[in-house]
């Protein structure tokens, strides 16, 4: 009898423990479903998308109504509020519209840190720009550091509340590596181009 009840007892832990490790792998797994990576990166997208059709009115959706942009130069102040941001860019736009230029973006995120309704995003971006035709100028590119801040609103949507960067050699965003789950543009993986500075 008592090795009966000791095989019984022995199996009644067994089988808790595989339903504790169970529970914690199953936990585990929907903790980190739950994290909003997929609505993060496709921030980014839309962000790419946004600069290479010159596309405002993507630009104002990503953004808070009390959004900062914290400029790379110092001559340049922090901008505050969506509509001033959206004058910058009409100006970026506008002058990008006028040489009869294109431009390519993308970003490589090498750090995240996610709160319940905030997130902090940091890596590298890149932007190539294509002159016009006539302009006989060559292709040219510049890059840099980001470091981007994202709310989530009352929808569920997450939005730029801080944006900020500062200059960085084009090495550093080729150099970054993937992250699992975080955003990794590919679109630039070797560079023979001119650098420049036209930004923002």
């Amino acid at each position: 009898m008592k090795k009966i009840l000791f095989r019984f007892n022995t199996g009644i832990n067994t089988y808790f423990l595989l339903c504790l490790c169970l529970s914690i792998s199953l936990f585990n797994s929907a903790a980190a479903e739950s994290l909003p990576h997929k609505q993060l990166n496709a921030n980014f997208t839309q962000l790419s998308q946004a600069f290479e059709q010159l596309d405002l009115s993507s630009i104002e959706h990503i953004y808070t109504d009390n959004a900062v942009y914290v400029p790379e130069t110092q001559e340049k102040d922090i901008i505050s509020g969506k509509q001033n941001i959206l004058k910058l860019y009409t100006r970026f736009f506008d002058k990008i519209k006028r040489k009869q230029a294109k431009l390519e973006v993308d970003f490589r995120v090498t750090v995240r840190h996610v709160d319940q309704n905030s997130a902090t995003d940091i890596g590298y971006y890149l932007v190539r720009f294509h002159p016009g035709k006539d302009s006989g100028e060559p292709v040219s590119e510049f890059a840099g550091k980001f470091v981007t801040v994202f709310a989530k609103d009352n929808k569920g949507q997450w939005q730029i509340s801080v944006d900020s960067n500062t200059h960085a050699l084009a090495k550093f965003y080729y150099d970054a590596k993937p992250v699992p789950d975080l955003y990794y543009g590919r679109q630039f993986n070797t560079t023979s181009i001119t650098k420049t500075s036209v930004k923002p």
